[in-house]
């Protein structure tokens, strides 16, 4: 269960056609900058039939969570990567 304050978040993140290599190396650095910004990668799944992969991530903070979208290094990142960046679809959610 999330305490105040915390965000529990599931990313959806959809590997660009022909780049799911890149896509996931992509991932691999980012997902690492989370501690830096109070946040946990609690689960990475990926798709069985598809270039998707599932994530669940929680962080301390909504703070948290802004400052690692704006994270310079996570933009220089997606730029690099152009058009086989993934794309991504974030759901905040809550334990039942």
């Amino acid at each position: 269960m999330t305490t105040s304050g915390e965000l529990l978040l599931v990313a959806i993140v959809e590997m660009a056609d022909g780049h799911a290599e890149a896509g996931q190396r992509y991932e691999d650095e980012v997902l690492a900058f989370l501690p830096r910004h109070g946040g946990t990668l609690e689960t990475r799944m990926r798709a069985t039939d598809a270039p998707t992969e599932v994530h669940v991530i929680r962080f301390a903070s909504r703070d948290g969570y802004e400052s690692f979208m704006v994270d310079p290094e996570r933009l220089a990142l997606r730029d690099r990567l152009g058009s086989a960046a993934p794309t991504t679809r974030v759901i905040e959610v809550r334990e039942l």
